[in-house]
């Protein structure tokens, strides 16, 4: 891929991007670490009843589980303060600190008590590690020259990589507390980590804002409630897609964890070959478009994956992996190089946070309808409520203008 996106840079930069690159890796495979043993977690602190629908499966209900991810999603509310930070502090500095906490976290969430403790410990990691990521995306957009998309690529691979080594380790490692080891496992690039991020010390820091943590000026607030729009759906549609994945695929469809993890690693390939496709597209018909048609192939993926059995589930799996990989850089992308230096980092804040409620509503209905429709077409039907009503947003896209602010 490198050969690929090939850009002339310095040293310094390659070490900046591979810093940043690292950020990316590990801070979503923190959070990931959730999502994948969601299962797990379920099975071990639920209790299995005699019933016809979810709870009988996995332990726990689909209302419970819908409300423990929307609660980490919501939590992520905080990573607004944390990202406004980085338009106020050095943003190196702000990304070391959260990124070092988020992984502190991650580790004592490994002797969670129970599944609510379990919870509150991640909600308290998640804006944390959030705020790493986004404010990685600000300044990898900052260090890139030219076609961005292309060094977002790069940094979303990342974060791929990292989301596919939690969910592989998650099932090589197996017991019944083989959750409390994939958790535990963060202290390794919690050690590492300090010797990653020296490359960072030298990154030039922004003029420092003398407005509140998180406000925009009256001039952007028009784009950002634009982006804020893109990004609810977004969130709506892959906060449900993607959260109760591992629920569905091993504790519904009866999918083996060591399958679960090779569908993981097939998964590698069609991000790849969606990177590079986002790259090429967006080059070719601007990002609006790139980003649109990639939103509304993410629908369509989910519905199919949710809607018979484990082969279906499978396969809608891997495509849509596939068309986020091309529309996670573009919309990230997009998103920051609108707004001007001083203040992208606060308005990356507020459009992740219109992202968090969009997915934690798509949780919480996807989850109750779940719950209350018949379950031969339970999951069917709330796909379809739930991931296709959220493209009307997409109207909101002509609006923006692409063109970069430096």
């Amino acid at each position: 891929m490198t050969m690929v996106l090939h850009e002339q840079a310095t040293g310094h930069e390659r070490a900046v991007r591979s810093a940043l690159f690292g950020v990316a890796l590990v801070s979503s495979f923190a959070q990931f670490g959730a999502v994948a043993s969601l299962n797990d977690v379920s099975t071990h602190f639920g209790a299995h009843q005699n019933l016809l629908h979810v709870k009988a499966l996995i332990g726990l209900s689909g209302s419970q589980i819908a409300l423990g991810l929307a609660i980490l999603r919501l939590a992520s509310l905080g990573t607004l303060f944390f990202t406004s930070l980085g338009d106020r502090r050095a943003r190196s500095r702000v990304l070391t600190t959260v990124l070092y906490a988020g992984l502190v976290l991650t580790v004592l969430a490994a002797f969670s008590p129970s599944y609510w403790a379990f919870v509150l410990i991640f909600a308290l990691a998640r804006p944390l590690l959030g705020s790493a990521s986004a404010l990685a995306q600000v300044l990898t957009v900052e260090h890139s020259r030219g076609h961005r998309v292309g060094m977002m690529a790069v940094l979303t691979a990342g974060g791929g990589i990292g989301a596919g080594l939690a969910a592989v380790l998650h099932g090589v490692v197996r017991g019944p507390n083989s959750f409390r080891w994939l958790f535990a496992l963060a202290v390794i690039p919690l050690l590492v980590m300090p010797f990653v991020l020296r490359a960072l010390r030298g990154v030039t820091a922004v003029r420092a804002s003398d407005t509140r943590l998180g406000r925009v000026p009256q001039q952007l607030r028009g784009s950002v409630a634009v982006m804020a729009g893109v990004a609810f759906a977004v969130g709506a549609i892959g906060g449900p897609a993607n959260g109760f994945a591992f629920v569905y695929g091993e504790g519904v469809q009866h999918i083996a964890p060591a399958s679960m993890s090779l569908l993981v690693l097939l998964c590698a390939v069609t991000g790849l070959v969606g990177l590079l496709a986002g790259n090429g597209l967006s080059k070719r018909f601007g990002l609006r478009r790139t980003l649109a048609g990639a939103i509304i192939l993410v629908a369509a993926s989910a519905t199919f994956a949710y809607g018979g059995g484990k082969y279906e589930f499978m396969s809608g799996y891997l495509i849509g992996i596939g068309v986020s990989g091309a529309m996670s850089p573009v919309l990230a992308t997009l998103a920051i190089q609108i707004f001007p230096r001083n203040n992208r980092a606060t308005c990356a804040g507020w459009v992740l946070v219109s992202g968090v409620l969009g997915a934690t509503i798509g949780l919480e209905l996807f989850g109750y309808l779940v719950d209350v429709l018949p379950s031969a077409h339970a999951w069917r039907v709330a796909g379809v409520l739930t991931f296709w009503p959220a493209l009307g947003l997409l109207g909101l896209l002509p609006r923006v203008v692409e063109h970069y602010r430096d």
